[in-house]
């Protein structure tokens, strides 16, 4: 599991596409990876395969090149980099599984103060104002959602110190959806109970 705090940026340094998939090489600043730990990648679940000294090599299934924007990624481009949380830790973001959902397309970007303002085309579905989205892996929170839309307030450190400093209009970002509203989907879909006054007080909210 993740939170969402990008911990370091890394270089794309070798890729290799075969029809099994992808092999990826990435140069990074940790020193310490072990084979088979989980590494999130723009924000999709990894495992380390290989470490050299001072990159480390991850295998990338078919369904993760169709489903994400890692395909697309070629030498020398940027990515985000986080390490699976440890029991121990501080919560500081919000669940994140490293499951990408879909990719968003930048539309529009702008700055409002110290705030970069950037706006995705992406259905609205488990998106909420002031809700928590994972963008490139990042955690955000949802400033504006409309109709195929959602907007995101990239505070100065987000932006310096993740790959979305460098984003275009026309680029594609990993999506990874709050996994709570999918799970309360799926529960109120398959309760026959509705969900009333009556029923959460039982529940004792």
């Amino acid at each position: 599991m993740f939170t969402g705090l990008v911990e370091a940026k890394g270089i794309i340094k070798s890729k290799k596409i075969t029809q099994e998939g992808a092999r990826f090489v990435v140069d990074s600043s940790f020193n310490n990876l072990t084979i088979g730990e989980s590494i999130a990648i723009n924000g999709a679940c990894h495992t380390v395969v290989e470490i050299f000294d001072s990159a480390f090599a991850v295998d990338t299934m078919c369904e993760t090149l169709n489903r994400t924007n890692l395909g697309k990624l070629v030498i020398g481009d940027i990515v985000n980099l986080e390490r699976a949380m440890l029991a121990n830790s501080r919560f500081a973001g919000h669940i994140v599984t490293g499951h990408i959902d879909g990719c968003a397309k930048l539309i529009s970007k702008r700055q409002d103060g110290i705030s970069f303002v950037y706006k995705f085309e992406y259905p609205d579905k488990y998106i909420v104002q002031k809700g928590s989205i994972c963008v490139n892996g990042v955690s955000l929170t949802v400033s504006n959602v409309g109709a195929n839309f959602f907007e995101v307030s990239l505070i100065p450190h987000t932006f310096e110190n993740t790959n979305l400093f460098n984003l275009k209009i026309g680029d594609f970002v990993n999506i990874e959806n709050d996994i709570l509203a999918k799970y309360i989907e799926k529960f109120s879909k398959n309760s026959t109970q509705a969900i009333d006054e009556n029923y959460l007080t039982r529940c004792g909210f």
